[in-house]
């Protein structure tokens, strides 16, 4: 399973991170299909430069000619001025393998809660969390999940 896949890597590079967007819903146990995978990190070069290791060893590749120091080095320029909000990457051979690891969030140290799936580790964002960032972005989707998420804590 993809995810599972994803998560296992960027274990192994002992990157901090959260499954956030529509799988981090489902995880949740809202009803929600999507196919790319969205994730957060704690921000910081060292784990960005790791994450994109992680991403790279399980054959994806960048949709953007762009590194991760780019990323770093110009991530409010990238933000502001082109509107990227999410640098994703694809697997060339699995079209349906598709992630974004999302910029202009920084994962904070208690905001995730992981689970167990077949043994591996899959934080995830917390719904409080979840809720806010969803909030925040005010697309129609996310609105929604925001909306499926609160009666899912009440």
């Amino acid at each position: 399973m993809f995810l599972l896949r994803v998560c296992q890597a960027l274990n192994e590079h002992k990157v901090p991170f959260a499954i956030v967007g529509g799988h981090a819903v489902a995880l949740h146990g809202a009803v929600r299909g999507t196919i790319d995978i969205d994730f957060v990190i704690q921000w910081n070069k060292t784990n960005l430069l790791n994450a994109e290791q992680a991403i790279n060893d399980i054959g994806l590749v960048s949709r953007l000619p762009i590194t991760a120091s780019d990323v770093f080095e110009n991530r409010d320029q990238y933000i502001k001025e082109r509107n990227l909000i999410a640098w994703n990457f694809y697997n060339p051979e699995r079209q349906d393998e598709q992630l974004d690891l999302i910029i202009s969030y920084d994962l904070g140290p208690n905001q995730s809660k992981t689970l167990s799936v077949e043994s591996t580790h899959v934080p995830i964002l917390d719904i409080n969390s979840l809720i806010d960032m969803k909030t925040e972005s005010g697309r129609p989707q996310d609105l929604a999940d925001v909306e499926a998420l609160k009666e899912l804590s009440s």
